[in-house]
C-alpha cells in the first residue's frame, strides 16, 4: 500500500488498483471564515487529477469537508466514485454530481474491491464525526484514521486489536487531541505504528511532536509504501 499525506488531516491510500482518498483540503476556504488559518502548505493542483475509487469525508469542517475542494472531485463524471460521510456532510455533499452517495455513520460498514470500511466513534464539535477503519481484505491490513477527536475511552470499544497504522491528530486545538494525549491513544488501541497529522496546516507545529518511537513520518505530498 501507498500512503500520501495530502496536508492537514487529508490521505490518500494507493494499492495499485484501487485509490481511497479522505478528507482534502486543497484551497484556501478556511482563511476566508478566519484570516488567522491562512494555509501554509503550498496547493498540489496535480491532485486533482485524480478520480478516487472511494472518497471518505470525516465530519463537516472546513478543512475536511471543503465545499471548494470536494466539488472539484465530486462533479467529475468520468466514473462513480463511492463516497462515505457522516450525515452531517452526507446531505450537502450528495448535490454534486450522480457519484454513489453513502450515509456512513457510526458502526456502518461498507465492503468494495476488496476493502472493508467501518465508521467509529469520535468525540469531536461535530456530534456526527467519525473515524474510519480501512481494511484491505487481501492483504490482511488495518488502517485507522481517527479523524478529529479528543481522547476518549468510548471510542476503544470500537476498535479491533490488529490495528497495523493509526493516523491520529496532534495540534492540540479545535477538539483534538494534543501530543501527550495521542501517545497515550496510541498505547491504548494497540496498533503497530503511529502516523501522526492534522498540523502545518495554519500553524507552525510539526509532527515531530510526536516523539513515539513507533511513529511514521509522512511528508506533505510524498508517496510512501507501508
Amino acid at each position: 500500500m501507498k500512503i500520501t499525506w495530502i496536508g492537514q488531516a487529508g490521505l490518500l491510500f494507493d494499492n495499485g488498483k484501487v485509490k481511497i482518498m479522505l478528507d482534502p483540503y486543497l484551497s484556501n476556504s478556511v482563511a476566508k471564515v478566519n484570516p488567522l488559518n491562512d494555509r501554509r502548505v503550498p496547493i498540489d493542483e496535480s491532485l486533482f487529477e485524480i478520480t478516487p475509487d472511494v472518497m471518505i469525508f470525516t465530519h463537516d469542517h472546513l478543512d475536511h469537508y471543503d465545499p471548494e475542494t470536494a466539488s472539484r472531485f465530486l462533479e467529475k463524471q468520468e466514473k462513480t466514485m463511492t463516497v462515505l460521510s457522516p450525515t452531517s456532510v452526507w446531505q450537502k455533499a450528495r448535490q454534486h454530481g450522480t457519484h454513489n452517495y453513502v450515509e456512513f455513520n457510526r458502526h456502518t460498514e461498507w465492503t468494495e474491491q476488496g476493502f472493508r470500511f467501518s465508521a467509529v466513534k469520535a468525540v469531536h464539535s461535530d456530534p456526527y464525526a467519525i473515524g474510519v477503519l480501512i481494511e484491505d481484505l487481501e492483504e490482511g491490513k488495518v488502517y485507522y484514521v481517527t479523524g478529529d477527536t479528543l481522547y476518549s475511552k468510548d471510542i476503544f470499544e470500537d476498535l479491533p486489536k490488529n490495528i497495523d497504522l493509526v493516523f491520529l491528530p496532534v495540534n492540540g486545538v479545535g477538539n483534538n487531541m494534543n501530543a501527550t494525549d495521542a501517545v497515550r491513544f496510541f498505547r491504548a488501541v494497540g496498533a503497530k505504528r503511529a502516523v501522526p497529522y492534522h498540523v502545518g496546516m495554519f500553524d507552525k507545529l510539526s509532527p515531530e511532536i510526536f516523539g513515539d518511537e513507533h511513529r511514521l513520518m509522512l511528508n506533505v505530498y510524498e508517496e510512501t509504501e507501508v
